[in-house]
């Protein structure tokens, strides 16, 4: 069957369908695919997680629609990043939790929720609610995203290139985001000018790094 070719064969068998040579590769090259597969679905839980809390943050930025504009572009990328991924965590064998909040404890990261409480009637208390302490939560879930992704680039390189692949785009989008929101915080809370070196995205979600192809107009 492999006619002498280099390639031909390994440490799979022909026709076993119970191992994927693309999972026994990246372990040869000393990459534990089960718990590389863990961590993934753990940053795409935070992923997952941070597109569901910046919808509530972006709605709190009552009268800032600069500010808002910004969240739904790290917010859309974020849900980019989610889809970008899940299908490496299927090729590792594994898959998504069955229970969403099984999926979202794992998350790698802390909730991005509103920085406020709830009232009496079951909405935020949002008589002591700034705008500098949203963009705050922002930064720091970017901050985290960007913990996340270099870890997952470190245990890859070299190693693992789909997956080093993957990781470094979506790192070079969360390391954008965090220059966004440093720029408003800095503006908002500080007073001071701290550029991000940007000015917009073509369209919302635009993800120019993680986004390879559109599965359909809502990707």
């Amino acid at each position: 069957m492999s006619d002498g070719k280099e390639h031909g064969s390994g440490s799979v068998e022909p026709g076993d369908t119970s191992k994927r040579v693309g999972a026994e590769v990246i372990r040869e090259r000393g990459v534990d695919p089960e718990e590389l597969r863990e961590k993934l679905i753990d940053a795409i839980g935070a992923e997952f997680t941070t597109y569901y809390y910046y919808t509530n943050l972006r709605m709190h930025l009552a009268g800032e629609e600069d500010y808002k504009e910004i969240t739904e572009d790290a917010r859309l990328e974020d849900r980019a990043h989610f889809e970008l991924v899940v299908p490496r965590i299927y090729e590792l064998e594994g898959s998504l939790p069955n229970d969403i909040r099984d999926f979202a404890d794992r998350a790698s990261c802390p909730d991005a929720e509103v920085p406020t409480p709830m009232d009496d009637n079951g909405g935020f208390d949002t008589s002591d609610l700034e705008v500098e302490d949203i963009l705050e939560v922002l930064l720091e879930a970017e901050r985290c995203a960007i913990r996340t992704w270099s870890e997952i680039c470190d245990m890859t390189r070299g190693a693992d290139p789909r997956t080093y692949d993957m990781a470094q785009r979506i790192l070079n989008e969360e390391m954008d985001h965090e220059a966004w929101f440093i720029e408003l915080l800095s503006k908002e809370r500080d007073d001071e000018i701290n550029p991000a070196g940007h000015f917009a995205r073509g369209e919302p979600g635009d993800a120019p790094y993680s986004t390879n192809n559109r599965f359909n107009d809502s990707a």
